[in-house]
């Protein structure tokens, strides 16, 4: 079994939209993303590899989860095509590139993005994804390679409020 866990980044500041690459989270986001990472690793769900847009508010996102999960900061893979914006097939391509000895990936970027990307790859996610939201699909597939459209099991949602 394969799992792919995408993580909409948390919430950044309401400014900087000039230049919208380097906005920061928020300190609500800061504290979202910590009571997301630690809610993870109390449920054992822990990555074998981070990969993130390159935007800092994405960046500092994964980083919190990182430090929640003891992994350490310098192993997180920057993909600068997830902030440019990949298409459905490109993002599954991304995936099917996987080394196969990975068995959970997380990947932390954006809105509408990872919202289309979660409704593809899953068999019945019909949620919203606010920010810090949190997604695992589960495949039965024995190499990434094998991964489709459709073919994941929608495993968990989780997101901030629900752990306020």
């Amino acid at each position: 079994m394969k799992r792919v866990v995408i993580v909409r980044h948390a919430k950044a500041v309401h400014y900087g939209y000039d230049d919208d690459f380097t906005r920061d989270l928020a300190e609500r986001g800061v504290n979202d993303a910590n009571i997301l990472g630690k809610e993870l690793k109390k449920r054992k769900i822990i990555p074998d590899r981070l990969i993130s847009s390159p935007a800092n508010r994405a960046l500092q996102t994964a980083r919190i989860y990182a430090d929640n999960f003891g992994i350490d900061k310098s192993e997180i893979v920057e993909v600068e095509e997830i902030y440019d914006g990949l298409t459905i097939s490109e993002f599954i391509d991304l995936i099917r590139e996987l080394p196969d000895e990975l068995e959970t990936v997380f990947f932390f970027g954006h809105n509408p993005g990872f919202h289309y990307y979660v409704n593809n790859l899953s068999d019945k996610f019909n949620g919203h994804m606010p920010t810090c939201s949190t997604v695992g699909i589960d495949f039965n597939i024995n190499t990434w390679k094998e991964l489709g459209s459709e073919a994941g099991k929608h495993k968990f949602h989780y997101y901030p409020k629900m752990f306020k």
